[in-house]
């Protein structure tokens, strides 16, 4: 293991190290954070473990960035379309998000599920979805006043409805309960949201 570790600066470098942060990527999703080694990432990535070891300590970085990119890729394209908006009009926005999100965690259910099986014995996976939270509840919070949302408890309110969110795309996409109506729970979950934020 290299005690320093390097910043590739050329192109070839780069992509070497994109290639092992990718490969990671892959098998994280499919066998497992703990099912993986680093001669298994860098086997995949088509370079040696010298060549791992010199971009980074161990697989903990190699997950830092792939935690990085699931953050971009996924939760950040929501968070930035709503920055887009210039009108408050719940009965459009909050469908449309519920079902951008849904949509989000079934094409990433694989990494979703192994990123959050971390979450209680991996701090840093823990910290950087406590992270993203904070992010996105405070850009769209801010977003909201900048369009005139004058409620009041304007965090509290989003930061519920973030919470709200992710729980009914949980419930779809992983729980799967056999006796649950989704299309119902989808009506009571945007009542919810629309009384969340147009009711004092």
């Amino acid at each position: 293991m290299a005690d320093v570790i390097r910043q590739p600066k050329q192109k070839r470098a780069i992509e070497k190290k994109n290639k092992i942060i990718e490969a990671g990527y892959q098998l994280f999703a499919d066998d497992g954070y703990f099912n993986t080694n680093t001669e298994q990432i860098a086997k995949k990535a088509g370079v040696s473990t010298g060549i791992l070891y010199s971009y980074f300590h161990d697989k903990l970085d190699v997950l830092v960035e792939v935690l990085d990119i699931y953050v971009n890729n996924v939760y950040l394209p929501i968070v930035k379309s709503l920055e887009k908006l210039d009108a408050l009009n719940f009965d459009e926005i909050l469908p449309n998000v519920l079902d951008n999100v849904v949509c989000l965690h079934k094409e990433n259910h694989n990494m979703h599920e192994a990123l959050h099986s971390l979450t209680a014995s991996v701090p840093v996976v823990n910290d950087k979805f406590i992270e993203l939270q904070d992010q996105v509840t405070k850009r769209i919070a801010t977003k909201l006043v900048d369009l005139g949302y004058n409620l009041g408890n304007v965090f509290e309110r989003v930061h519920l409805a973030v919470e709200i969110v992710q729980l009914f795309s949980h419930e779809c996409v992983f729980d799967n309960h056999a006796y649950i109506d989704y299309q119902s729970m989808k009506s009571i979950v945007l009542k919810m949201l629309k009384d969340l934020f147009v009711h004092q």
